[in-house]
């Protein structure tokens, strides 16, 4: 029997990216247990199994949904089987919710089903259900408005602009005449423009949008938000308490506006089935080193574990809790008597406002207190190339001690930011920021070039972040495993310093302030 594909690959990892793994060459310093992390790190890698089983067995992991409850209950699971202590810890409830299948097609005036799915917490439909779509109304004003709303009762309502072309910009720009391209651009900027006008005029903000239609008794409400790329849309979630509502692909939404704005009759049958489970608890997932020299000082480093769900929330952020989790177990075997405790954190509800992590440093004023550094994992795929020193001004020679007992592999790639500027919000580092905690998020791409991180990084913004295509096999696995190495470094070197990182702040520019604390959200109605 020929050996499986995932055992090569996994096998494989020791060998890529980083050219002889034991090499002493690429060691600046002697010190043994940095070449102990890298050994384990590198040559007994466990990033692909952990992220097989994460993201193709768990799944996505939406806050207050049973499989975010399994995820939870499997990471302390596999951190007990590496024998490190790991806990979950309530810091609020949630609207509980399970998926089913969304099952989407046009019936009339012709047969096709359609790419598209529910949003996150969409209530399910009876069975399947039959009906008319309508276009929200271009009424004008406030109260012509209101008097329409009586004519979505029983239909699909349609509530985002359609794309004039679901082609990408690139795409146009490569092989489009010119003056293609013009119109085709004037096209879109002008779509744009009309469709804002069309939502200010019915004085309901466009986020509230499927919530006064569900009241007004619509079948459901369709929408699309697409990313901008071959094939992808962002899906997010919903309030609606009765009415379904869908997220279509590019192209199905774009085919059933035509058909509606045409008057050629689309008719379209749903079957949405989904479960709401009440009010349901939910966790951050804590594992612990404990220190001996300093047990009560703290280094955290940590990752959301939550994800949306329309697809397996891979590179967001199932790259950073994966490498949280690996990071830890190269710690054990390699660092088990630190000299602080090490902490590292698998964060839930950051995308529903930085919730679980906002919640621990309300919650534990004695941690924050003695915490050197925290260090966030939330960048997709690296390797690490960008770490904005956040206004703190001790941080970039304290970076780049570090830095200069890493593997010059890993170290070289890096650019500091010194000392950059507070952010505000974005990920969970900026939890304890605000907390004038020593707080620092990873980064992929050029850094502070004109193209923003966000864009720099794979097409994360287009293709995986947030949308129906963040997917195991975006994954790169080498970087990963490059990822969880200089993170468990990092925590390392960290927890041997003699003294803790100051916390000295930069003069902030005139006009400007460092972050305010916001108080985390305990529960979906609060949210």
């Amino acid at each position: 029997m020929k050996p499986s594909v995932r055992v090569g690959l996994a096998c494989s990892l020791a060998f890529l990216s980083i050219p002889n793994a034991a090499a002493a060459q690429s060691f600046p310093s002697d010190d043994p247990v940095i070449r102990a992390i890298w050994e384990e790190g590198v040559e007994r890698s466990q990033v692909y199994e952990l992220g097989q089983v994460m993201m193709d067995s768990i799944g996505p992991r939406l806050t207050g949904s049973s499989a975010m409850a399994g995820a939870n209950d499997w990471a302390v699971a596999r951190y007990a089987e590496w024998g490190i202590q790991a806990y979950k810890e309530q810091y609020g409830t949630w609207r509980g919710w399970e998926r089913g299948i969304t099952h989407i097609d046009l019936v009339s005036p012709r047969v096709r089903s359609l790419e598209g799915m529910a949003a996150a917490w969409s209530p399910a439909t009876d069975g399947p259900v039959e009906a008319d779509v309508v276009i929200l109304a271009d009424a004008g004003g406030p109260e012509p408005f209101e008097a329409w709303l009586p004519e979505v009762r029983g239909k699909f309502v349609l509530i985002s602009r359609p794309e004039p072309s679901c082609r990408p910009r690139e795409n146009l720009e490569q092989f489009a005449r010119p003056e293609t391209l013009a119109r085709m651009t004037e096209e879109r900027e002008r779509a744009a423009r009309e469709w804002r006008e069309r939502e200010e005029n019915t004085g309901v903000d466009r986020r509230a949008l499927p919530e006064a239609l569900d009241a007004a008794g619509a079948a459901g409400i369709i929408r699309s938000q697409w990313s901008e790329g071959w094939g992808v849309n962002k899906i997010f979630g919903t309030g609606a308490e009765r009415a379904p509502v869908l997220d279509l692909s590019c192209e199905a939404y774009g085919l059933v506006y035509r058909l509606a704005e045409n008057g050629q009759g689309p008719v379209l049958r749903v079957d949405a089935q989904a479960r709401f489970l009440g009010e349901v608890s939910v966790f951050n997932a804590l594992a612990v080193i404990p220190g001996t020299a300093e047990p009560e000082e703290y280094v955290i480093f940590g990752g959301h574990y939550d994800s949306w769900d329309g697809s397996d929330g891979a590179l967001d952020n199932g790259t950073g809790a994966v490498a949280i989790m690996e990071a830890m177990r190269i710690l054990k075997r390699a660092v088990p008597n630190p000299r602080r405790t090490i902490i590292g954190a698998l964060w839930n509800g950051e995308e529903q406002g930085l919730n679980g992590s906002r919640a621990f440093v309300e919650d534990h004023p004695e941690i924050l207190e003695r915490t050197h550094t925290v260090f966030n994992v939330d960048h997709g795929n690296g390797p690490v190339t960008f770490i904005p020193m956040q206004g703190f001004v001790a941080a970039g020679g304290r970076f780049g001690e570090w830095l200069a007992k890493i593997p010059t592999e890993l170290a070289d790639l890096v650019t500091l930011e010194i000392p950059g500027m507070p952010e505000s919000g974005g990920t969970d580092h900026a939890s304890f920021l605000c907390a004038g905690v020593p707080a620092f998020s990873f980064h992929v791409g050029a850094g502070r070039s004109d193209m923003s991180i966000a864009d720099n990084r794979w097409d994360t913004s287009t293709y995986t972040w947030h949308t129906n295509r963040d997917s195991f096999d975006k994954i790169i696995f080498e970087d990963l495993r490059d990822d969880a190495v200089m993170t468990a470094m990092f925590a390392y070197l960290a927890s041997e310093d003699v003294a803790r990182m100051p916390r000295d702040q930069r003069a902030m520019p005139p006009g400007s302030a460092w972050p305010e604390c916001r108080p985390p959200a305990r529960s979906s109605s609060s949210s």
